[in-house]
């Protein structure tokens, strides 16, 4: 297991995103209309305001006033509150509360896109992210076989690394909007 994953700029919140299967799926389930490091940092924010990140009471509280509370965690505060408030709920009930049965208890590669795929928040570039991380810096077997082959946040493995797959990123969307891609 990594030390951190540092997909943020609070190292503290890089510790909690690796040390915490639960925190690096609400990472990912905010990370959409805000930069990476504001989404990654969200689950540590979340943990300081709500005091845990247990799945099972997320899942009983309404998350809105930890969300909105100045910084807001997201953009868009109210509907990223309850998209964390149903992924708790999800691994709570589905997974007994330990957000790695999701990859560890997984039979192959399609049944870890499947048990990803059927989380709030997650659509396909997600699952391709995410199991990109289980496989390059958690080294997870089933995900090793569905991981994708292009950069992602699976290749960053320290701030440096981040920038430079943000400017690459940044580069290829220019291209897809200038139909040189």
């Amino acid at each position: 297991m990594p030390e951190a994953l540092y997909f943020t700029d609070d190292l503290e919140a890089c510790r909690l995103l690796a040390a915490d299967p639960f925190a690096l799926l609400v990472g990912f389930a905010i990370d959409q209309q805000v930069p990476v490091q504001k989404a990654f940092a969200g689950p540590l924010v979340l943990r300081q305001r709500v005091g845990t990140l247990d799945p099972s009471r997320l899942a009983s509280i309404d998350l809105t006033e930890a969300f909105t509370t100045k910084p807001a965690i997201h953009r868009f505060p109210g509907a990223m509150a309850n998209r964390v408030r149903e992924l708790a709920a999800v691994v709570s009930e589905e997974y007994g509360g330990d957000a790695s049965r999701i990859w560890t208890e997984a039979r192959d590669g399609e049944d870890l896109k499947k048990r990803i795929g059927n989380l709030p928040g997650y659509g396909d570039m997600k699952i391709r992210s995410l199991t990109a991380v289980l496989a390059k810096r958690f080294d997870v077997d089933v995900a090793k076989a569905v991981a994708p082959n292009h950069p992602t946040l699976g290749d960053v493995d320290s701030p440096e690394a981040l920038e430079e797959y943000q400017a690459a990123k940044r580069a290829y969307k220019a291209k897809l909007r200038a139909g040189t891609a």
